[in-house]
């Protein structure tokens, strides 16, 4: 898997972890959703993911996105 399919899909688990927990637990968890998209923005626009810098420390391969 590459980082940039490994990005997406902690991206996508996180939106469905926040929707679940703002479901059963409480309404303030929506704002993670919030959050990953801000930051899924803010990465195309500059280049710059802080996820992609943490799989990328835990040894996944570079994609063609974020060399």
């Amino acid at each position: 898997m590459t980082l940039d399919r490994a990005v997406m899909m902690f991206a996508g688990f996180m939106v469905l972890l926040s929707l679940a927990l703002g479901f059963y637990v409480s309404p303030w968890w929506f704002l993670l959703n919030a959050f990953v998209g801000l930051n899924l923005i803010q990465a195309s626009l500059t280049g710059f993911c802080p996820a992609a810098i943490v799989l990328r420390k835990l040894g996944v391969k570079s994609g063609c996105a974020f060399e």
